[in-house]
């Protein structure tokens, strides 16, 4: 009888998941698999040219300083932004978790959770006028200050940085909240009671009971960072050449699709890399 209700149960989790499961097969793991196939090709096969399995795209990686040059400065850039997400969010979600309560929370949620209601487009051209020469930042600056001022951070590393802390924040945000919002407020009246200040209970109780929140935070900020193109094309300018920049080129610009594809599994090969160095301290946080 236990194996009947038990074959049922299969059954029915089965059911439940195989729509989720086939999704993920026709709109990842196909279109992965193709690009893949792609990478070690000579040509695209859509194209007149004749193609051929090769490695070449890969070796090219190698024997090009400019590529990991810039793969480097990628992953820079996504630990910057990273430890800037998680310097900002983590107070942010200890305030909205443990001192604010009512309308006042939601009021803060909804500004957090704003971005992800607008288009990412207008949100990178909104910076590009606020951090433009004779922008609002000048404005309100000779609007506070007698002096002339002239401040222009468009087309640089600083403007890629902002737009990109910008648009990854609430993730950092969320997760920790969550991850704070979870622990038991008897532990912290504990060590209130026993003499325990500020500082050792933040160090000693929040951050290793947050971890896993804000390890999770910090890997969905990271991963998607070294990646991207579309702020450092728009904010950076000539310096907003990336890793994401390039491979977007050899789709869009080269098209060069199997060297732009052979480019995309390297750059998901050494995240994982990371990942993957970085796991034991995911496991204790978990």
């Amino acid at each position: 009888m236990a194996a009947v209700i038990s074959r049922n149960d299969g059954w029915r989790a089965g059911s439940l998941l195989a729509p989720a499961y086939l999704w993920l097969t026709v709109a990842v793991f196909l279109p992965l698999s193709a690009m893949l196939f792609f990478s070690f090709l000579s040509a695209a096969p859509f194209t007149n040219a004749e193609w051929h399995v090769t490695l070449a795209n890969y070796a090219e990686f190698f024997e090009r300083s400019i590529y990991p040059d810039l793969l480097g400065h990628s992953l820079l850039l996504a630990a910057v932004v990273t430890l800037i997400c998680v310097l900002i969010g983590y107070p942010c979600a200890y305030v909205l978790a443990r001192q604010i309560r009512g309308r006042a929370r939601e009021a803060l949620f909804l500004l957090i959770i704003l971005p992800f209601w607008s288009n990412s487009l207008v949100r990178i051209f909104s910076w590009a006028i606020v951090l433009r020469g004779n922008g609002i930042i000048d404005h309100t600056l000779e609007a506070i200050l007698p002096i002339d001022v002239s401040i222009n951070l468009m087309f640089s590393y600083t403007a890629v940085v902002v737009g990109l802390v910008h648009s990854y924040l609430p993730y950092v945000i969320l997760t920790c909240y969550l991850a704070l919002q979870a622990i038991d407020e008897s532990i912290l009246e504990a060590a209130r009671s026993l003499g325990a200040p500020f500082r050792t209970i933040l160090f000693r109780l929040l951050l290793p009971l947050s971890l896993p929140g804000l390890a999770a935070g910090a890997v969905l900020i990271f991963v998607p960072v070294a990646g991207s193109f579309m702020e450092p094309r728009i904010l950076g300018g000539k310096h907003g050449t990336f890793y994401g920049t390039l491979i977007e080129d050899q789709f869009v610009a080269v098209f060069n699709w199997p060297l732009g594809a052979a480019l995309s599994f390297i750059l998901l090969a050494v995240v994982l890399v990371i990942l993957g160095l970085s796991s034991p301290v995911l496991r204790r946080a978990a």
